[in-house]
């Protein structure tokens, strides 16, 4: 049997390389399975799974590349710690033009594909994405693992924290009111829209929950809710 399969999956991938290579493919790093499938809705080709303690290796990139067969490969590592190997990966590769879009979170991975345009340049998608992706903030609020002290707070073992693009925005033991203040912290007059991604721990009624005391707080605001499935993280906010 497993001799069989490795000849179907041989037959399989010699008739993908006869296929004429698309344009452009893509290639996003992933945390849960709800996330997963809105990146596969915005035409993501090969989703690699990462995590707060399971950073893609560049080999697992070289692994997603061989699999898209395009002559542009976009990658979007999603995270700061998997850009380097997003570059390495681009470095080493030779038959495609790989464009590596230095996006640190998942919101922004998400606004740079919505901003994708089919009829540009490969170069020309990546300057619009990296000038989108620029105006997106990013909040993500999970529990601390010990005792900390973190931009001038002290954070004790089991704590939920609010971590914004670049330092701890809240810190408390309620996570929709770490939540709530974490994404005030975010918004500024200028923002139109709000996007919420609950993870795996958050029940589908305490989001909703969370999307009315927001909603009503900011009634001028448009809201986006998802469920991401996300591990380790209860809520993934975005604002641009």
């Amino acid at each position: 049997m497993a001799k069989a399969a490795a000849v179907i999956e041989s037959v399989m991938n010699s008739e993908a390389e006869q296929e004429p290579k698309k344009k452009d493919g893509f290639i996003a790093v992933s945390v849960g399975a709800g996330l997963d499938e809105i990146f596969k809705g915005l035409g993501v080709d090969e989703i690699i799974s990462g995590g707060q303690t399971m950073n893609p290796s560049t080999e697992d990139m070289i692994n997603a590349i061989e699999k898209v067969n395009a002559e542009n490969v976009f990658i979007f590592p999603n995270n700061k710690n998997i850009i380097l190997a997003a570059n390495q990966a681009a470095g080493l590769t030779e038959d495609k033009n790989i464009v590596v879009i230095p996006t640190k979170t998942i919101p922004q991975g998400i606004a740079a594909l919505i901003n994708y345009m089919p009829d540009l340049s490969a170069d020309e998608n990546a300057a619009a994405m990296k000038e989108e992706i620029a105006h997106v903030r990013s909040g993500e609020v999970t529990y601390s693992v010990r005792d900390t002290m973190i931009d001038d707070k002290e954070i004790k073992t089991g704590d939920i924290m609010g971590i914004g693009d670049s330092s701890i925005l809240a810190v408390g033991r309620d996570v929709e009111k770490v939540t709530v203040k974490m994404t005030e912290e975010l918004i500024t007059e200028d923002d139109s829209l709000v996007s919420i991604y609950y993870g795996e721990d958050v029940s589908e009624e305490d989001a909703d929950k969370l999307l009315k005391n927001l909603s009503e707080k900011h009634p001028d605001l448009e809201f986006e809710i998802h469920q991401g499935g996300q591990p380790v993280y209860y809520y993934i906010i975005s604002v641009e």
